[in-house]
């Protein structure tokens, strides 16, 4: 089998283990049913931006220049949430844009991603957020009414607990035990004032199995601005890395639009 074309970010399926699905062009294959055998990644040197335009050079997210100077998909608060500013009416780039995104639920939740980490998500993408993340389990912590509001919650409780995911421990399968609800109860004081009487009621505890065979025991990370091809033997899935047997991983959704021969 051979794909050609741009990659997208892998799309997940809450089953037991995750099923994923990856876009490669017009094609479009079931990750799992790749696990034990050899695949062969290898970059064509050029990237598309989500806005159609093919290029040689990409921004953070793999936006083009333009795109990253100027579309609200990539403005500031995307990734500070607490710089949100629909709820004041006031604009960034294209207030009708922000106050559709930014003025909907959101969830600050707790997850268990090789390590007890704080996030926050629109509560439609639960819990499609946790598995991009490679969470094993995770916990809402607290609803509330706007992308706003979870950023504040987000920076308050960044002084106690961290808010990244240890990529390196967690493709290596490392799960240490983390009693969720107990860590919910205790993070929940230091919310702030805006948001104490919003601490989530649901003390759901959300597992995610992954599909890997067996975890490698080092983690080299593939990027196609250091190496353009590698093969080897795919043992699993987890988040949105690939994971080979010779120990290196390959991170899809930091390469979409990378232009990719995939072989099988």
């Amino acid at each position: 089998m051979r794909l050609n074309g741009p990659l997208s970010k892998m799309i997940s399926v809450a089953e037991d283990p995750i099923k994923y699905y990856l876009e490669v062009g017009d094609d479009f294959l079931v990750v799992n049913d790749l696990i034990g055998q050899r695949v062969a990644l290898e970059y064509q040197h050029q990237i598309q931006c989500f806005c159609g335009k093919v290029v040689t050079e990409v921004f953070r997210m793999n936006f083009c220049r333009d795109c990253f100077f100027n579309r609200p998909e990539a403005g500031d608060f995307i990734f500070r949430p607490e710089l949100s500013k629909a709820h004041l009416d006031q604009e960034d780039r294209d207030l009708e844009w922000e106050k559709k995104h930014q003025l909907q639920p959101h969830v600050v939740y707790l997850a268990n991603s090789a390590g007890l980490k704080v996030g926050v998500t629109r509560k439609a993408q639960v819990p499609t957020r946790w598995i991009d993340q490679g969470a094993s389990e995770a916990v809402i912590l607290a609803e509330v009414e706007n992308r706003y509001l979870a950023g504040i919650s987000e920076v308050a409780l960044k002084e106690y607990v961290s808010d990244k995911t240890p990529w390196q421990r967690m493709v290596k399968g490392e799960e240490p035990e983390i009693d969720l609800l107990a860590e919910k109860e205790r993070l929940s004081e230091f919310l702030p004032k805006e948001t104490k009487e919003q601490v989530s009621t649901d003390d759901r505890i959300y597992q995610f199995r992954y599909p890997v065979r067996n975890y490698p025991t080092k983690a080299k990370s593939l990027n196609f601005q250091k190496a353009d091809r590698f093969e080897g033997k795919l043992i699993g899935i987890r988040g949105q890395y690939l994971l080979f047997e010779e120990g290196v991983v390959f991170n899809v959704r930091s390469h979409e639009g990378y232009y990719t021969e995939l072989r099988v």
